[in-house]
């Protein structure tokens, strides 16, 4: 059963829905290790290795998917590894997914078998970096 942590603002209710029903538009590949800082707009999965921070608007990282580095989205579903601090208007945590480093999210939700080596810390409203990518 999924648990959210933390209330979900009216505001925040329209972007998860703007964020869940978005086409994917950019995808890093199982086979492709990125080196660097990646910006992007709209909605992007992440399958392979990041090493480097990401901002962005809305990202997905799959089983496979690893980012070494912080990432400033304004929503994040995880179902990879995590080393470096998040930070979002909503983070939902899948089970299998790991995260070392702080997470600081308005709305968290996380799943039964999720790993969290760090900490967790609420934001009482959306910061100004969080809805647009820096």
């Amino acid at each position: 059963m999924v648990t959210p942590m933390f209330k979900i603002k009216t505001n925040l209710g329209k972007q998860i829905h703007k964020a869940d029903s978005e086409t994917i538009s950019s995808i890093v590949d199982q086979n492709m290790t990125i080196n660097g800082e990646l910006s992007f707009k709209g909605k992007a999965r992440i399958d392979g290795i990041v090493n480097g921070n990401i901002s962005g608007e809305h990202l997905i990282l799959s089983q496979s998917g690893k980012v070494i580095g912080d990432i400033r989205v304004s929503s994040f579903v995880c179902h990879g590894t995590v080393d470096g601090d998040v930070t979002a208007d909503r983070v939902t945590a899948r089970k299998g997914s790991l995260f070392r480093g702080k997470v600081e999210a308005v709305n968290l939700i996380v799943d039964p078998g999720v790993a969290l080596d760090g900490e967790v810390k609420t934001i009482s409203e959306a910061g100004p970096g969080m809805q647009k990518p820096m």
